[in-house]
């Protein structure tokens, strides 16, 4: 229930991610879902916060020990894949929920899960070469061109702004000091 809650806000955004919806979705039991989130609606969606932060934390924790080059490389593939799989179907839970949040404490958790995003990334980058104030600045810059090029993608249906976005930051992150060392030569993110 909670991985259909998270892309059912990914999707269609957190107004129209209610118990019935993330029901169909799931074929869960309705009593389930009050067992399981007596806490209403917000618990749900408290829960697919969580979820789709872990996910993106262990995605980073993959690229542990790469270049700060093959960091960027797969933290936009992974977007870029979820734009082109689910034919821009498919956003960001998070930013879904922030937009939408009409509580403090559903913008507070967003913005929780932002953050460690970001340290996550900028640990990553760090640990590829970046320095400490490079990979700080670098991570911000990487989460928030990719999520501002995912939401234009989706509401222009076609990947062409997220390419000239990933384009200009996997060029950005070459030309940091360090980080160009491991680039590669064939000019892909």
């Amino acid at each position: 229930m909670i991985a259909g809650a998270a892309r059912l806000l990914a999707q269609r955004g957190l107004q129209a991610t209610s118990f019935s919806t993330v029901l169909a979705e799931t074929s869960a039991p309705r009593g389930s879902i009050y067992h399981h989130f007596p806490g209403g609606k917000e618990e749900l969606v408290t829960e697919a916060i969580e979820a789709s932060r872990q996910h993106a934390l262990s995605r980073i924790d993959q690229e542990m020990g790469a270049s700060a080059v093959e960091v960027t490389r797969s933290f936009l593939t992974a977007w870029r894949a979820l734009l082109t799989y689910g034919h821009f179907d498919a956003g960001c839970a998070l930013v879904a929920v922030t937009v939408a949040a009409d509580t403090d404490a559903l913008r507070q958790r967003t913005g929780e899960a932002f953050r460690a995003w970001r340290d996550k990334l900028a640990s990553a980058l760090a640990a590829g070469g970046l320095s400490e104030a490079d990979a700080r600045s670098t991570a911000t810059l990487l989460l928030a061109a990719a999520e501002g090029a995912v939401v234009i993608c989706r509401a222009e249906q076609d990947i062409g702004a997220f390419d000239v976005v990933a384009a200009q930051l996997a060029n950005h992150v070459r030309a940091l000091p360090a980080a160009g060392a491991g680039a590669d030569t064939d000019g892909q993110a």
